[in-house]
């Protein structure tokens, strides 16, 4: 059985100040799917992640979620199904779980509930309890903020992550526990998510990845299955 293609990029290109920073980029993520997105500096791979979240302008091209164009109307619906999470955490304030609840205060999110003891059980797998969300923003470290940034998102059951490397500041240990909260999120349903994840170390893509896309100057270079 084919996976259904859950988003799709055709053509998108993005120009400034007459440099091509995307250029004509299409590209199918299925249901099931672990992509991993290489390259070096400067190629365009957190442009795309960001174009694909809606997050930056394209010149042209379309994206489609579902195999329907995304409108204007329905950016808000996608944008909760499709999350971008960066590779620094954003400078939220307060404790963990005020962080972890903001979310649900947004329209988009009121008919859904904060869970604590999901948030709890998923603490359970990085070795820390109940106690952490009682920690203020202040007292974290790089590795716990991204680590919050990663709960507050697969908190809300989206469809699609976009990872822009997502422990590229952290330790070793950090950074695997990042990766098993992003395997635990996928696990609950291999069949409805997929994820697309930039990474510069080779190991961690081989890790979390069975396919890659290699980025150069705004295009796709090549595409290879790494399973």
């Amino acid at each position: 059985m084919t996976p259904d293609v859950l988003l799709r990029a055709e053509n998108l290109t993005r120009h400034i100040a007459g440099k091509t920073l995307l250029d004509d980029i299409t590209l199918d993520l299925v249901a099931g799917a672990r992509l991993g997105l290489v390259g070096p500096t400067g190629s365009g791979k957190s442009l795309l992640l960001r174009s694909l979240a809606l997050l930056e302008p394209v010149d042209s091209g379309n994206l489609l979620w579902q195999r329907a164009a995304v409108t204007n109307d329905q950016a808000t619906i996608y944008r909760s199904q499709v999350i971008y999470v960066h590779q620094r955490a954003a400078a939220f304030e307060g404790t963990v779980e005020t962080i972890l609840r903001q979310p649900f205060q947004l329209k988009s999110h009121r008919d859904r509930r904060f869970d604590r003891d999901w948030i709890v059980d998923q603490l359970a797998t990085v070795a820390r309890d109940a106690a952490f969300l009682d920690q203020h923003h202040e007292q974290l470290s790089g590795g716990e903020s991204q680590l919050v940034a990663l709960l507050r998102a697969i908190q809300l059951s989206p469809r699609v992550l976009l990872l822009d490397e997502p422990t590229s500041a952290l330790d070793r240990q950090s950074a695997r526990h990042v990766e098993s909260i992003v395997m635990r999120w996928y696990g609950d349903a291999p069949d409805r998510r997929a994820y697309i994840w930039v990474s510069h170390d080779p190991s961690q893509a081989d890790r979390v990845c069975d396919s890659l896309i290699t980025m150069h100057s705004g295009q796709i270079q090549s595409r290879q299955t790494t399973t």
